[in-house]
Parts: structure tokens; C-alpha cells; sequence
């Protein structure tokens, strides 16, 4: 019986995932430049031709890559979509972040990877520009209306902890008290 174009299309987007995922895992820990087309297509179990059906190239991956890791990101904050960061907005936010950090460390080791390799930060910078501002400004609104005195560098700092946190959870996840930082930053910011 032949298939439906439903079934070719869960087919496809089925090989995608692999293929991301192999690129994920092999970007994270092997790094980027070091991990060949071959490679990803050997780790995803296709032959090399099948995946130029699906992804032009190794820089289209890492800017599919981190465009989704982007928008489950862009999700968690400001839900309702409004410019307004509410106290229970602000803590889903954090409960969020948590989550994916720690169902996804090896998105969070190419984050970092890619954020000191300035030539794979050139094809990634516009994924970060499209989100960070408009986040950023939605964390200023929230201290701002909390009284801060100087909601910019709140929203900066809440930053550096997050990054921090995350570099300390991905080198480190075993002993890493991911749980306690939660709360810590939850009592501390909200």
C-alpha cells in the first residue's frame, strides 16, 4: 500500500530530528569545526547524499540548531506575549529555564561553544540578536516595576547568574546543586 503524503511528511520530519539530534550531540562534544558532515550523517544512520535532502549544510544545522533551542527559550518568558513580565511569568520563566537546562545539556555546551568561536557566532549572532533585546527589555520592564533602582543592570545580572549556572551545570551536572540555584534565584529575583 503506498504511503500518504501525512506519512512521507512524519518520515521526513522524523529524519530531521535524528539528524539534529546527531548534529546536537556531536557539535556539543566534539565541537563544531571538528565534526564533518560524514560524521553527523554516520551518527544519524543515513548515508551522507540523504542529508543534503534535508539540511544544505553543517552551518544550516547549527542555525536550526540553535533557532529552536531559541524559541523554546522565547516561550518561556512573558507567556501571554504582552511586554509585561508578571511575578508568576517571572517564575515559569525560571521553572522553564531549569527544565531545559537540565533535559538538554548538550544544547547548553553548544551554546558556550559557540559563543567563544567567533566564527561560528558570526552565523548564529542574528538568531541571538532576533530574541536577547526583546527579552532583555522585558526583564528591565519587570525590575523597573519592582522599584529597582537600576532595572538595566538587574536584567544584566540576572543574565551573568544564568549563564553562570548553566556553565557550572554543564561541566559539572552531577554535583552541581542545579535544584538549589532555582530557588536561590527565585527568591533573589522575584
Amino acid at each position: 500500500m503506498p504511503r500518504t503524503e501525512e506519512q512521507f511528511e512524519e518520515i521526513r520530519e522524523q529524519r530531521k530530528g535524528q539528524i539534529l539530534d546527531a548534529a546536537l550531540e556531536l557539535f556539543a562534544h566534539e565541537g563544531y569545526f571538528t565534526t564533518s558532515i560524514s560524521r553527523i550523517a554516520q551518527k544519524a544512520g543515513i548515508s551522507k547524499g540523504l542529508m543534503y535532502n534535508y539540511f544544505e549544510s553543517k552551518e544550516d544545522l547549527v542555525i536550526v540548531i540553535i533557532s529552536k533551542g531559541m524559541k523554546l527559550l522565547m516561550a518561556s518568558y512573558d507567556r501571554d506575549q504582552d511586554g509585561i513580565l508578571t511575578e508568576e511569568e517571572f517564575e515559569f520563566h525560571i521553572d522553564e529555564n531549569f527544565r531545559l537546562l537540565s533535559a538538554h545539556p548538550d544544547y547548553w555546551k553548544l551554546y558556550f561553544a559557540i559563543l567563544m568561536q567567533p566564527a561560528v557566532y558570526k552565523l548564529v549572532k542574528d538568531k541571538f540578536a532576533d530574541h536577547l533585546p526583546r527579552q532583555r527589555a522585558v526583564f528591565e520592564g519587570y525590575f523597573e516595576r519592582k522599584g529597582e533602582h537600576d532595572p538595566v543592570t538587574e536584567a544584566l545580572y540576572l543574565d551573568a547568574v544564568f549563564d553562570g549556572i548553566i556553565l557550572n551545570y554543564v561541566m559539572n551536572p552531577e554535583s552541581f546543586p542545579l535544584e538549589r540555584m532555582k530557588e536561590l534565584i527565585i527568591k533573589r529575583f522575584k
